[in-house]
């Protein structure tokens, strides 16, 4: 079976007494992944830690690479292990790991870094220069075993079941998009609610904002944005809704704009919907370089863009726990599906299809 030729890790006994483990890699330079049973166990280094996984979760970076388009093309190494979120326990500990035993129950930040920039040195290691990411640049988790700096475990509360602990990395990209907006006592528009959008949804009425719209193409999506929390949901095919907003909100319009989808017209839309002086927080990813109408939208408006990237290490980490256990953020509707890794294909399917929402892989 294909595995990593060149750059492979050391194969090292595994805790079970084997060297070998399954895993869903990158076989080849096109579509869909390949489920072996040969794959090494990861070594783990003296700051590292080896976690056996239980579950995983999939999620759009998961389908690019599933789908081998342009930009999986240019980025994803072809023999890698994929996938960046996980929950799991750690099984082994490096040398000179000092902060967590094995027996821990545990999720891991995605982007890891040297610590060695100014980013990473003054807060804004999500932003590092020399980021390289769990699943992408560096082998994941869609497997047995995976292997995480020290500094990238996160303890994860006995309060947070599986299922949610191994979505806590896009669920902490909504925490962080809606936190950054500061959306308390404000009414919010969120632009495209699929998985990461429905979540800004539940986060954003759980951080105390106003009033919530939303806007997306699928109708069940609507649905079920309303159902989380939002006042309104509307299909942006028809802008009218724009002046709806704007007259919902003193004539004026939204004050903040979530942009999730990552669609030039709902960039567009979200603006013209956002009241002058708004702030405006992107996580959307856009297929390519944009047209946009920097003077009308922006700089006539006098609003606040700010481009969200990951997740804040660790205060959306610390954000995110706390507003999972006060209860109020709304995930069941949201984490659709199950399947064993064995049903990799049908499970990513069904996400791709959009029959599921966020679905989830059991190792």
């Amino acid at each position: 079976m294909p595995t990593l030729t060149a750059g492979a890790p050391r194969a090292v006994k595994a805790p079970s007494g084997t060297h070998t483990m399954r895993a869903l890699i990158k076989h080849h330079a096109g579509t869909e992944l390949q489920l072996v049973a040969d794959r090494p166990v990861p070594a783990c280094g003296p700051r590292d830690v080896l976690v056996k996984v239980a579950k995983v979760g999939i999620c759009g970076t998961d389908r690019h690479i599933w789908e081998w388009d342009a930009w999986a093309a240019s980025r994803i190494p072809v023999g890698i292990v994929t996938g960046h979120e996980f929950v799991g326990t750690i099984e082994k500990i490096g040398s000179a790991v000092t902060k967590h035993a094995p027996g821990l129950r545990v999720s891991a930040e995605g982007h890891t870094t040297q610590w060695k920039d100014y980013n990473s040195r003054t807060g804004n290691a999500h932003i590092a220069l020399d980021t390289k990411i769990i699943g992408i640049d560096r082998d994941g988790c869609f497997a047995e075993y995976v292997c995480v700096p020290e500094e990238n475990v996160w303890p994860v509360h006995a309060s947070i079941p599986d299922k949610v602990a191994a979505v806590l990395d896009p669920l902490g990209n909504a925490v962080h998009t809606v936190m950054a907006a500061n959306v308390s006592a404000k009414s919010v528009l969120v632009t495209g609610t699929g998985i990461i959008g429905l979540m800004a949804v539940t986060v954003a009425k759980a951080a105390g904002a106003s009033r919530i719209f939303a806007t997306d193409i699928d109708p069940k999506r609507r649905a079920l944005a309303k159902k989380l929390g939002a006042s309104e949901a509307f299909d942006p095919r028809d802008d009218r809704w724009i002046a709806e907003i704007r007259k919902a909100c003193r004539g004026e319009g939204a004050d903040v704009l979530l942009e999730m989808s990552g669609a030039e017209p709902a960039l567009t839309q979200g603006l013209s919907a956002l009241r002058n002086g708004g702030t405006a927080a992107l996580l959307g990813l856009f297929k390519g370089p944009i047209r946009l109408d920097m003077n009308d939208l922006v700089i006539f408006k006098g609003c606040t863009v700010l481009g969200i990237n990951g997740r804040k290490m660790f205060e959306t980490w610390f954000q995110m726990e706390e507003l999972l256990l006060s209860g109020r953020l709304e995930l069941d509707d949201i984490i659709t599906h199950e399947f064993p890794i064995e049903q990799f294909k049908k499970a990513h399917e069904t996400m791709i299809s959009g029959e599921g929402i966020k679905v989830v892989m059991a190792l």
